[in-house]
């Protein structure tokens, strides 16, 4: 555990080398990143913390935000890594990962953005539809849960509210500029799979045009899960684009736009 300005935080690490972040997706926890750790960790220093109400880091009082999250990152690269490192991101992960990108140019090495969304307008109707009917006890929602439950030192009991909370902050964040997203310096690699709702090619589009030094690669046969659904293409994807000096993206299995 890290005490940070904002919240005590539970990180796992692992490797050597060049320090990396990998940063989880929604309701998740450093389970998310199961199939990447082993190949990024023999290359890597691998930082993996879990962010404010999610796995072993307990909740806060009131409402969740992206910028609270990034706040807290940026903390815990400026305290537990304390130098310039590679951020990877999921889902919101990915969210958070923009956000300290724009915020601290000069604590980001290399950006990659996986499943990423910049502003709640870009939500497809099926990634609403979802969370209209998602309540703490859904089935979908249940391995989810049996991890929450055992890692929250809230305690089983509080997950209702954080699926409130988390369903509450999807609906109104994030509101990521376009200008601002122009401002990203780092060589930057976005994916998102090709039969992905919540982020379309077309929204991946965007955040690639937007920064400069972007590249897309969409994902075959992946929904918004690439990181579990392709995880062999995910991970050799990111070993690639990580691994050359000018952020031109390898990949093998992968098509790239």
């Amino acid at each position: 555990m890290i005490e940070l300005p904002g919240v005590k935080t539970w990180y796992e690490v692992e490797g050597n080398g060049d320090p990396l972040l990998l940063l989880h997706a929604m309701f998740c926890s450093n389970e998310t990143w199961a199939a990447q750790r082993p190949d990024l960790s023999a290359a890597y220093q691998v930082f993996l913390p879990e962010r404010r109400a999610h796995g072993h880091t307990g909740d806060v009082v009131g409402p969740l935000s992206y910028h609270d999250m990034a706040s807290d990152t940026i903390d815990f690269l400026t305290l537990a890594v304390a130098k310039p490192a590679h951020l990877v991101g999921f889902s919101d992960g990915a969210i958070v990962a923009l956000l300290v990108a724009i915020a601290r140019p000069d604590l980001v090495r290399k950006l990659v953005v996986i499943g990423g969304n910049f502003d709640v307008s870009g939500y497809l109707p099926e990634a609403y539809a979802m969370f209209d009917g998602m309540a703490p006890d859904d089935p979908h929602l249940a391995d989810l849960r049996a991890q929450y439950d055992a890692a929250s030192p809230d305690g089983a009991s509080h997950w209702a509210d954080v699926v409130a909370k988390l369903i509450d902050m999807f609906r109104r964040e994030p509101h990521i500029p376009l200008g601002d997203l122009a401002r990203i310096g780092a060589p930057t690699l976005v994916m998102v799979g090709d039969e992905d709702t919540s982020t379309p090619k077309a929204l991946a589009d965007r955040i690639v045009s937007a920064i400069t030094p972007a590249k897309l690669i969409v994902i075959p046969g992946a929904g918004h899960g690439s990181t579990l659904e392709q995880p062999a293409i995910v991970t050799a994807a990111i070993g690639a684009f990580l691994d050359t000096q000018s952020g031109a993206v390898r990949s093998r299995g992968a098509a790239a736009a």
